[in-house]
């Protein structure tokens, strides 16, 4: 592979720690791109009405998957760098598995919010299509219940809701003597586009990690990937727990934190 003729002439040394300090670097610059985003977020949503919705069943399967294979990858990397090749490659066919399982509920989860109002909304504005994370009309007039499946938020408080009239009120306007349902509603949620950056980001991460982990899965099983190199795998499990890290802090920053 042309890869790895950059490396002749140098030894396993040279090698090894190239591979691992390009990986840490994908780390790091993705890392500082989902600060930004984090950032963006928060300043943006000053002063915003936002869903709040609680974490699809689909999500906390997720988050079981991504931590058993991150195990299991653990497994596959320590059995075959001491030369335990049959149980190496057991434990990283149980890696793949668990890995297509992890996207599976992915998918699932995000189906699971997209069918009750929640998920991207675009709309045309004067500087092109604005992407937003999530619609406050479209899952007000869904058949989601408010209060049960969602509920709106104005600096971390949700509004009140009057089911028999269909209104949403202050959270402080305990009487609820005035409705603010059309100032919602018509509410631009400018932070929601950072939040979908935040996402695509992450399926896109995943995808890759998907991809990685097939391409390692393949080099295992054919015997490229040895005791004697263990490298690759040393740098796709510095992706693959990151991924796990990455989703778990995405999972409580849209369901628990803001």
């Amino acid at each position: 592979m042309m890869s790895e003729r950059v490396f002749e002439g140098h030894g396993p040394e040279v090698r090894n720690r190239t591979k691992t300090m390009l990986m840490y670097f994908v780390v790091f610059a993705v890392t500082m791109l989902f600060a930004g985003f984090t950032s963006a977020y928060i300043v943006s949503n000053m002063g915003q009405f936002w869903v709040h919705v609680p974490a699809p069943s689909m999500f906390w399967t997720s988050n079981v998957m991504i931590a058993l294979s991150s195990a299991s990858l653990w497994w596959a990397t320590r059995a075959i760098r001491q030369g335990q090749t049959q149980m190496g490659s057991v434990a990283m066919a149980l890696t793949l598995l668990l890995g297509i399982g992890f996207t599976l509920t992915q998918a699932e989860g995000w189906k699971q919010l997209t069918a009750i109002g929640m998920g991207w909304d675009t709309s045309e504005t004067e500087s092109g299509t604005a992407f937003r994370w999530n619609s406050l009309e479209a899952i007000y007039e869904s058949s989601a219940v408010y209060g049960e499946d969602y509920d709106i938020r104005f600096d971390g408080q949700p509004l009140l809701h009057d089911a028999a009239r269909g209104e949403l009120y202050a959270s402080d306007d305990a009487l609820m003597v005035q409705p603010i349902t059309t100032k919602v509603l018509q509410s631009s949620n400018s932070g929601g586009g950072y939040i979908w950056a935040l996402v695509m980001t992450h399926i896109l991460h995943l995808v890759f990690g998907l991809i990685y982990l097939v391409v390692n899965g393949i080099r295992v099983f054919t015997g490229v990937i040895h005791k004697g190199d263990t490298v690759r795998l040393k740098a796709l499990g510095i992706y693959w727990h990151f991924l796990g890290l990455l989703w778990v802090y995405l999972f409580a920053f849209l369901f628990c934190l803001h």
